[in-house]
């Protein structure tokens, strides 16, 4: 298959990448600073030359979207907010404008959409989603209204001929550079990896094989849209994962 995946230069679309390439796929990637070849450029918020790459493929997964990891400033929550959105709207533009639209776009989303809770598991049917639960910090809520935001954004996209998926992953655990196992394995290493707010609540997460297990599933499986879980079956309270 032709698989174009926007914003595909990070952690998870580097795995991605490898994978689907490793299988016999034809990837593409889009990004801001193309380097080597099977990366096209875009600027993430306006139709161009790209949009050639989606006409004819066969798989769009649009990753494309600010890092979280930095400081919460109101700026860069901005810049999350809007990165998501008006990526996910000018991919929805590229999918509805092309002659032969690709039979399934697969949106990055975020396990991040639902409530701290410890009574029950946050699933697809019966999940609670967050973002008004009390004595969490400010900007808990618009990480929550950033998810609900992202997700309309391809929900709202007019592409009649292509299944649409979103994603709501949790953290993709790899043992690539500057990912967030990395991230969270140099702060154990420097004496940094105890509880945090106390450590009861749970930490989600999924292996970078299954991430890529879950994806190549939702391909193939045509009875499947909208929102979808992407998480390892077992998450540990925050103690217990930063201390193994």
């Amino acid at each position: 298959m032709k698989i174009v995946i926007p914003g595909g230069t990070g952690q998870v679309g580097a795995i991605l990448d490898r994978a689907l390439t490793a299988a016999g796929h034809d990837v593409v990637i889009l990004t801001r600073r193309p380097r080597r070849e099977g990366e096209v450029g875009w600027d993430g918020e306006t139709l161009g030359a790209w949009a050639e790459a989606v006409d004819g493929s066969d798989v769009v997964i649009n990753l494309a979207g600010r890092s979280v990891s930095c400081r919460y400033t109101e700026a860069n929550l901005r810049a999350m907010m809007d990165s998501r959105v008006r990526s996910a709207q000018v991919v929805g533009e590229a999918i509805g404008a092309a002659a032969r639209p690709p039979k399934v776009w697969l949106q990055m989303s975020t396990a991040t959409v639902y409530a701290h809770r410890f009574d029950a598991a946050n699933d697809e049917a019966t999940g609670i989603v967050g973002g008004a639960e009390p004595d969490v910090p400010g900007y808990w809520g618009f990480s929550v209204e950033i998810a609900k935001a992202w997700e309309a954004a391809q929900e709202e996209a007019r592409t009649p001929d292509t299944r649409k998926v979103a994603l709501r992953s949790a953290m993709v655990m790899s043992p690539d550079r500057e990912g967030v196992f990395d991230v969270l394995l140099k702060m154990a290493r420097l004496g940094l990896g105890g509880p945090v707010a106390g450590g009861r609540q749970y930490v989600s997460w999924i292996h970078d094989h299954d991430f890529v297990r879950a994806v190549e599933f939702l391909v193939a499986r045509d009875d499947f849209t909208g929102p979808v879980n992407l998480a390892a079956p077992a998450p540990l309270p925050q103690r217990a994962f930063m201390r193994a």
